[in-house]
Order: structure tokens, then C-alpha cells, then sequence
């Protein structure tokens, strides 16, 4: 047995986590047929639709302390419920936090920001962000299961 070998950057290692939700998330927007955006499984949650707009939403906090840069909200749950504009929006946050994800260092990684009111690490911040998208790819894959189509992270 082989012994895994280290990760070549702290940075490459947890963007890589990053990434991966990023394209199920995406992936999850597309495949999901329009009709079942407005699909809830339960009055008290969020629609599909919902979803992949707060998603797309959360993408500009932790990103925009990480850049330094005031948050400004987008309201894209808020605003945006069609399949055909939510794609794009949920595009170009990713493409936010992909530059974001870009422009960081292992020797930046520690160096703080305001987050939430309190003050993290970047990485943890960028890591808090990957976290809340996994939180939220588990309700699509419920929702998509639901509705009988398969979700990206079980496909073959």
C-alpha cells in the first residue's frame, strides 16, 4: 500500500473541495428540468429555484471579505426564480469566487478578515463557503431525488 502522498499547496487541497461543489451545484441547476424549479417538498422550505439562488447569493460573502470588498447583496433568491436566469447568475458567482479562490496564497491563508462580525482566517472564510454550498448541493440532491433525476455526484 502506497502512503498518500502530502498535498503540493494548503490552498490547492481545500480549493479543490471548492471546486467539486461548485460543478455539482452547477450541474444540479441544469439538469434539474425547468418544471421542478418551483418544486418544495415542504411549505416551510425553500423551492429549487430558492435554492440556487441563495446559493448564488452566498457566494459573493465570504468571497467579497476574502478580496477585501464591502459585500453588496444580489437578492438573487429574491429576484430570480426561472431556470434561464438563475443558470448565469449562479455562473457568475462561481466565476466570483473562482477569481477569489485564484488570487490566494498558503502564505496568505492566515491572514484575517472580518466574517459574520467575527475575524477568520481567509482560508477559513473561502472553507465556510464551500461548506454552506455542500449544505445546500444535500437539499438539491434530495429535491432531485424526489423528482426521479439522478443528481451529479451519483452519475456514472
Amino acid at each position: 500500500m502506497h502512503a498518500a502522498k502530502a498535498p503540493t499547496s494548503l490552498i490547492a487541497d481545500s480549493r479543490a473541495s471548492y471546486d467539486l461543489v461548485a460543478r455539482y451545484v452547477l450541474a444540479s441547476a441544469e439538469k434539474m428540468p425547468e418544471e421542478n424549479y418551483a418544486f418544495r417538498p415542504s411549505p416551510d422550505v425553500r423551492t429549487f429555484a430558492q435554492l440556487v439562488g441563495h446559493i448564488a447569493d452566498a457566494q459573493y460573502i465570504g468571497c467579497s471579505a476574502v478580496n477585501g470588498e464591502k459585500y453588496t447583496p444580489r437578492d438573487i433568491e429574491k429576484n430570480q426564480s426561472g431556470k434561464a436566469e438563475l443558470i448565469p447568475a449562479l455562473k457568475e458567482a462561481i466565476a466570483y469566487c473562482e477569481s477569489t479562490w485564484s488570487k490566494i496564497t498558503d502564505s496568505r491563508a492566515a491572514d484575517r478578515v472580518e466574517l459574520f462580525g467575527r475575524p477568520r482566517a481567509k482560508l477559513a472564510a473561502l472553507d465556510l463557503g464551500t461548506a454552506h454550498a455542500f449544505e445546500h448541493y444535500g437539499n438539491m440532491v434530495t429535491y432531485m431525488r424526489i423528482k426521479r433525476v439522478v443528481p451529479p455526484s451519483s452519475e456514472k
